[in-house]
């Protein structure tokens, strides 16, 4: 069956990464829903050797840009070389041309630089000169920043913050897993493949294909519904969303979630959606979409914060 095979690489995502169960999942739940995933978390907690893991657990090209401060949007993308020879000019595809694609610090790069992925994460596809070149079927982003308040970093603007499908925020391990990754690394740390063949393309559209299937009740609908309603009209849902809140989630957040709750519903082995799913997935869904007014955030209101009082305010249909 094509839910063991992905079984099996959540398993072995979680014995190659320890202690970042919500970093793994993320991983698996972005590759079954087609969606991008950032990663958000100080320098040292395996962001980089999460993506490396699982680019060894599926088949296909692995590209990694590193983001500094002084890469140029054609490093990207790529761009066309004149050729002396063939007096003519050449397309040269950039590092964006691949299945899975690490943008590493993301937010180390100005905001022209980050712009080069918007098309290719939202359109699947390059526009370079007069051309137009489509991305490969299996195509995912995944992205990895230092918090913002580290020096050296750039803001990701609204517009390439909603291209992402999961935001995950990675925290320290706690201490008896810290001492398992020390007798980790104790032998040497390299990854290794797993014991299955990496999934093939067709094994991934099969499996979205059957995530695809798992039922959404109308009152799973209506309660996916109510919630986006609430961040959009916060006044008439709880007092403190009114004051924390500056503006509400798209509707492309109500459709992540829904797919998430799918994905995840699969991968348990379940055929339906259930409240509890949609109340533990939405963090990923919402937190980096959320908009907190900024007298707000100078109390102290974050995002989670406000996630915390949505929940709360909207009940279960």
């Amino acid at each position: 069956m094509i839910l063991d095979r992905f079984q099996a690489l959540q398993d072995y995502l979680g014995s190659a990464v320890l202690g970042q169960k919500p970093l793994t999942e993320a991983l698996l739940l972005g590759l079954l829903t087609d969606g991008h995933v950032l990663l958000e978390g100080t320098p040292g907690l395996a962001k980089t050797r999460a993506v490396k893991a699982l680019a060894l657990g599926v088949q296909g090209d692995f590209q990694r840009i590193q983001f500094t401060p002084d890469l140029l949007p054609t490093d990207i993308t790529g761009a066309e070389i004149y050729r002396a020879d063939q007096q003519a000019f050449e397309f040269q595809p950039g590092p964006v041309f691949t299945n899975l694609l690490l943008a590493d610090e993301i937010n180390r790069s100005p905001a022209k630089v980050q712009a080069a992925l918007l098309e290719a994460m939202s359109e699947r596809q390059v526009s370079a000169g007069r051309a137009t070149r489509p991305l490969p079927e299996l195509f995912m982003v995944v992205a990895t920043q230092n918090p913002l308040e580290q020096e050296g970093t750039y803001p990701l603007p609204e517009a390439q913050l909603d291209r992402f499908l999961l935001h995950v925020r990675i925290e320290h391990p706690d201490a008896e897993t810290e001492r398992q990754i020390l007798r980790l690394t104790r032998h040497g740390d390299r990854l290794q493949p797993p014991e299955r063949p990496p999934l093939a393309w067709e094994d991934i559209r099969q499996a979205r294909e059957e995530v695809a299937t798992i039922h959404v009740a109308p009152a799973i609908e209506d309660y996916l519904v109510h919630l986006a309603d609430a961040t959009r009209r916060p006044g008439a849902y709880s007092n403190e969303l009114a004051e924390w809140l500056a503006a509400g989630v798209s509707p492309r957040a109500t459709i992540g979630l829904e797919q998430v709750c799918r994905a995840r519903a699969w991968l348990d082995g379940m055929t339906f959606v259930t409240p509890d799913l949609v109340q533990r997935l939405l963090p990923l869904v919402y937190r980096h979409r959320l908009s907190i007014d900024f007298r707000a955030q100078a109390r102290g209101v974050t995002a989670d914060h406000a996630m915390d009082a949505l929940l709360h305010a909207v009940p279960v249909s």
